[in-house]
């Protein structure tokens, strides 16, 4: 919960730096500020999500998934696959223990045409192993 109360502070405090007045603003000034990555880095990592995998890792866990069941990948854009899955490392940083939990959230984060609801909790479990080997081992 304290990572995501972080999290949540930060994307706060970097919406509010792009405010001010706009009477007295000059057009430089209410010009929106530009976030340095490092500042997105630690943002993300202060939530528990992990940064993006290298290609090779990458490759190997779209090819986890693929196994697991072509519609999830299917033809979506790779990066929105690895997002959801370094999406899910926050939860599971922040859920280690309630298995339940964490299947709840990967069948609301992988889903597919077919499959709205999620992919159900045995396809589930094995996505949730992906992920732990391939996006967050560590956690």
């Amino acid at each position: 919960m304290k990572a995501r109360r972080v999290a949540a502070a930060a994307v706060l405090l970097i919406a509010l730096a792009g405010c001010g007045s706009s009477e007295t603003a000059t057009p430089e000034a209410a010009a929106p500020s530009v976030i340095s990555s490092d500042a997105v880095e630690k943002a993300a990592a202060a939530a528990g999500i992990p940064p993006k995998p290298d290609e090779e890792t990458a490759a190997a866990y779209l090819a986890a998934l693929t196994k697991i069941d072509p519609d999830i990948v299917g033809d979506k854009d790779p990066d929105r696959i690895i997002n959801r899955g370094r999406d899910q490392c926050s939860s599971i940083k922040e859920w280690p223990d309630d298995e339940a939990k964490l299947l709840m959230f990967v069948n609301a984060r992988f889903t597919g045409p077919d499959h709205p609801n999620g992919f159900g909790d045995a396809k589930a479990k094995k996505i949730l192993a992906a992920v732990k080997k391939h996006i967050c081992p560590t956690y």
